[in-house]
């Protein structure tokens, strides 16, 4: 079994930072893809960014690109997002997922924390 527990969160205004990281437990490590979603009240789950195993390869959302950046230690079984120049509408509750399938489309079907929230102020 994998848990993943984000930390992280809080209120920010914009323009400011907070990094978010991910500690997995379990049967994880290099061979699990890692990835962050958010929900924004009234707003369906979104994808926010992914990164292999490795940490080679990563993917972003377009709106947050140039902004965030996944990271990841696999000595500690933690993933990080570093989010910088927030935003209000970045304002979501964040989720972090681990997935074994390979590939960041099985972020989908993973493990699942119970998110953080990240609130930013105008």
């Amino acid at each position: 079994q994998v848990r993943v527990v984000e930390s992280g969160g809080g209120l920010v205004q914009a323009g400011g930072s907070l990094r978010l990281s991910c500690a997995a437990s379990g049967r994880t490590g290099r061979s699990y893809t890692m990835g962050w979603f958010r929900q924004a009240p009234g707003k369906e789950r979104e994808f926010v960014a992914a990164i292999s195993g490795s940490g080679s390869t990563t993917s972003y959302a377009d709106s947050v690109k140039g902004r965030f950046t996944c990271s990841r230690d696999n000595a500690k079984n933690t993933v990080y997002l570093q989010m910088n120049a927030l935003k209000p509408e970045d304002t979501a509750v964040y989720y972090c997922a681990a997935s074994n399938s390979g590939s960041f489309n099985g972020l989908e079907t993973g493990y699942w924390g119970r998110g953080t929230q990240v609130t930013v102020s105008s």
